[in-house]
């Protein structure tokens, strides 16, 4: 089998089976490791355009872990300020 044809299929499986697993996995109230098993999904998509186009895979993985470390630290800090 082909490197690329096995990147892609990596991929795909981390992927599905990340998207899964943050979706119903453990139901765990820290914060740290959600936003950790949030990063298998995005890896599996940076596999998935690094199949594809090596520049695409590098800009897609950097947007994305910037935007979901936006979107986590917005929602401790809401989570926080509503405990408080």
């Amino acid at each position: 089998m082909d490197v690329v044809v096995s990147t892609l299929y990596l991929g795909y499986f981390l992927l599905i089976f990340g998207t899964l697993g943050v979706v119903v996995g453990p139901k765990t109230e820290d914060p740290l490791v959600r936003f950790l098993n949030v990063e298998i999904p995005t890896m599996g998509v940076m596999l998935i355009f690094l199949a594809y186009n090596l520049t695409l895979a590098l800009m897609t993985y950097i947007t994305i872990n910037a935007l979901i470390a936006l979107v986590f630290i917005r929602t401790i800090i809401r989570k926080e300020e509503l405990e408080a």
